[in-house]
């Protein structure tokens, strides 16, 4: 029976490059894969999937809102990779989720588990829901040697709880981050704003 399989980790953690090393995998034993993105996805190019480590191979499969993916894509297919699976649509989930039952071909998503406020994204928590699989991929926190398990938006050295959930952006805003780290960060801006806040009433 092939599986759907959901690979998570931090911003960082390799999730991208370890998508690539499958897909290089599975291609020079001559076997057919599928690579798949969302379409919101278009930091380095709508069609590239590309790792912070500077590889790169075009998708095959470019998913947006409302799209559906069809079945008879897959006929043939020995692998299916997803990128950024975070970004997609719960229906989006359970369409995976009979790619693989019903074409009996593995599906291994790569992606977050949740945004910068530490909330799940809808299409992790699906995939958290259907998955026979759930593995993640570890790295260490920004700030220290400990395991990272939070994504920290961070925009001129403040940490930041505003903005939507599903954003694109690189190193310069986001960094993996453990929780002690994160806590602290996220005080450490709420107190600056509530100290400045403090000012201008003074000077009011």
């Amino acid at each position: 029976m092939a599986k759907l399989y959901f690979r998570h980790g931090t911003v960082g953690s390799a999730k991208t490059l370890n998508l690539l090393a499958v897909a290089h995998n599975y291609e020079r034993q001559g076997k057919k894969i599928i690579v798949i993105k969302p379409g919101f996805d278009d930091r380095y190019g709508q069609n590239d999937v590309t790792s912070r480590a500077g590889l790169t191979r075009q998708a095959h499969l470019i998913i947006f809102p409302g799209d559906r993916i069809e079945l008879e894509k897959f006929d043939g297919i020995n692998c299916v990779l997803v990128d950024e699976v975070q970004f997609f649509a719960p229906e989006h989930i359970e369409q995976l989720r009979d790619v693989a039952d019903q074409k009996r071909v593995p599906v291994i998503c790569y992606g977050l588990r949740s945004d910068f406020r530490t909330k799940l994204f809808p299409g992790s928590q699906r995939l958290l829901e259907l998955a026979d699989s759930i593995e993640e991929i570890k790295t260490t926190c920004h700030r220290c040697n400990s395991k990272a398990i939070f994504n920290l938006k961070c925009i001129d050295g403040k940490a930041q709880l505003d903005g939507p959930s599903q954003q694109v952006a690189g190193d310069e805003t986001f960094q993996p981050v453990c929780s002690v780290h994160f806590t602290e960060q996220v005080d450490l801006t709420s107190y600056e704003d509530l100290q400045t806040s403090h000012n201008d009433r003074e000077l009011a």
